[in-house]
């Protein structure tokens, strides 16, 4: 991200401090609201704390207040946490079109309380059939960065498999926020003012964002009429019409005419993978997590197992003790580093079962004493969303979804839909021709004899940071999940800095200090910086069976119980 880019959002975001909730004010206060509320009864989306939510009969957390009561509104009509999940990942596509898209990538980890079993669905995007020769960062402005696009055939995968209702409710209340619209947040205003050099550069960006010749105000309503159209026809006629249908024909077109080399073949051979999810164990807890080709399971994974050789409650937490700071910070960069070269198993030997072993990490861990921090890898750019729910029943979804870059990066649009421009993770690990992606997605579920007691994830450049340090938070000084999330943290790297890590700067500084010389480097910005990601984490009581979820102040979400 480039700095003029990070400075107009971090002003933004100032602009919008009308909406946002005091770092001091109570966590069960309701928020304010000068905007007025949705005449769904919704609350304005903003920055800054928000209340908690505990229940025994179901919790949703996701970055969208509207996602969230979609999801909520699901359970209380008998829907499963499948069933949730799914509603409020395709009403985000509606909703924080900045973040996701139905162009984009699905990837969800599912607990089924019924048999105790967990399952993985891999919905990661395919690099085309025809090669890509001399594929640079200029090519996701145009044709040439997009890849075959798996949001849809994982939202129907998982709904056939764990769903238990029809694809036309799930689908609802975002054909309806498409066709109705709703009023732009500040968060969505900051995005497309910082896009406005490619959000209009298409007739179909134009209609969409500028119908009046200019780009919509904060506050107006953004309808979006033609991409509620192309709803309807998935939530009718499914993969026939998005794979093997008009939809395919449309995007391959689009593409094309930008210089890409997309063909409706990408579209018709795609499928979703169904996986075994990766495994480890932190201090008597099971960890399950994404496996590759997402690998940021496995980076969750190796990193506890580094952690747990260290004596954190001696040290203290990372905004305490500078030590826990200094080796928390470099283990995930030296996991996240190392999971840059990892590739995809379906082409390429990946030893799971050796990355994720406690053998493996007491190795690294002694060779990393014995030398100075390495350059930390770059990061893939910031563009996602994470939904976590737990129903009634007990099961467990987690999901992470994403428009895979910078929004609206390429300017493009296939019937109404925002094209990702999904190439920018061919970076990390360049895919085969027609080859699956290497993502850096996590979600994550922690349980002890045998039930979940923490689900969780994170969008953005810090998911792999944010996501450790609330598990090390909550597992290992059991502080409570709404403290947690208010927490200051480190980062991921700084893209426009290369060598530091992102740091808020509400962390005390004589901590910051104190691991700086043990040799970490920051990158010191704002509090709750939204490019720190943002935890969409559930804590599941295991004497009482009350779940609990605050949604994280670096964005505008919302917890809800049922």
């Amino acid at each position: 991200m480039a700095p003029d880019r990070r400075d107009f959002l971090r002003q933004a975001a100032a602009a919008a401090a009308a909406v946002t909730v005091p770092r001091g004010a109570s966590a069960m206060a309701a928020p304010p609201d000068p905007a007025g509320a949705a005449s769904d009864g919704i609350v304005t989306p903003y920055f800054g704390r928000k209340p908690l939510a505990r229940g025994r009969n179901g919790v949703v957390v996701t970055s969208s207040p509207h996602a969230t009561r979609a999801a909520v509104e699901l359970l209380r009509a008998g829907g499963n946490a499948c069933d949730a999940a799914l509603c409020a990942s395709i009403t985000q596509c509606v909703i924080e079109p900045h973040m996701t898209t139905i162009t984009g990538m699905l990837s969800m980890l599912y607990y089924d309380a019924a048999t105790g079993r967990y399952s993985y669905c891999n919905g990661g995007v395919n690099a085309p059939l025809a090669p890509l020769p001399g594929f640079n960062p200029s090519d996701l402005q145009g044709g040439r960065g997009v890849g075959v696009p798996s949001f849809w055939a994982a939202f129907e995968a998982s709904c056939a498999r764990h769903g238990t209702r029809p694809v036309a409710e799930l689908m609802r209340p975002a054909i309806r926020y498409a066709r109705e619209g709703f009023p732009i947040y500040p968060f969505l205003y900051a995005e497309m003012f910082a896009q406005y050099d490619t959000i209009g550069r298409t007739e179909a960006g134009q209609r969409i964002y500028m119908p009046q010749g200019a780009l919509l105000p904060p506050g107006a309503i953004l309808r979006q009429r033609e991409l509620a159209d192309t709803l309807e026809r998935l939530q009718q006629e499914g993969s026939a019409f998005f794979y093997q249908g008009e939809f395919a024909r449309a995007y391959c077109e689009v593409v094309r005419d930008a210089g890409g080399v997309m063909t409706p073949e990408d579209f018709a051979r795609f499928e979703v993978r169904w996986m075994e999810p990766a495994r480890g164990t932190y201090r008597g807890y099971d960890v399950i997590g994404s496996p590759p080709p997402d690998n940021g399971g496995t980076h969750i994974i190796e990193s506890l197992n580094m952690l747990e050789l260290l004596d954190l409650a001696r040290m203290g937490p990372p905004i305490e003790s500078g030590e826990t700071l200094y080796w928390m910070n470099r283990i995930v960069n030296e996991a996240f580093t190392d999971g840059a070269r990892h590739t995809d198993p379906a082409t390429h030997e990946v030893p799971v079962d050796y990355i994720t072993s406690k053998e493996y990490a007491a190795g690294r861990l002694r060779l990393m004493r014995m030398t100075t921090p390495r350059p930390v890898a770059p990061a893939p750019p910031p563009g996602s969303n994470h939904v976590t729910v737990v129903d009634g029943r007990g099961n467990v979804a987690t999901i992470l979804h994403s428009v895979m870059s910078l929004p609206w990066s390429n300017g493009l649009f296939a019937m109404g839909a925002s094209i990702a421009a999904s190439g920018a993770h061919f970076f990390r690990v360049m895919p085969s021709p027609g080859g699956r992606a290497t993502l850096y997605v996590a979600p994550t579920i922690i349980a002890r004899n045998g039930r979940p007691v923490l689900a969780a994830g994170s969008p953005s450049v810090g998911l792999l940071q944010n996501i450790v340090q609330n598990t090390v938070n909550i597992l290992d000084f059991g502080i409570p999940i709404e403290e947690s999330v208010l927490r200051p943290r480190f980062g991921g790297p700084n893209p426009a800095g290369p060598g530091t890590n992102f740091i808020e700067v509400d962390l005390p500084a004589k901590v910051r200090a104190a691991a700086e010389r043990l040799g970490a480097r920051w990158h010191v910005t704002t509090p709750w910086h939204f490019m720190n990601g943002t935890y969409e984490g559930i804590h599941l009581d295991p004497a009482t069976g009350v779940a609990a979820a605050c949604a994280d102040p670096r964005r505008c979400g919302m917890a809800e119980a049922v």
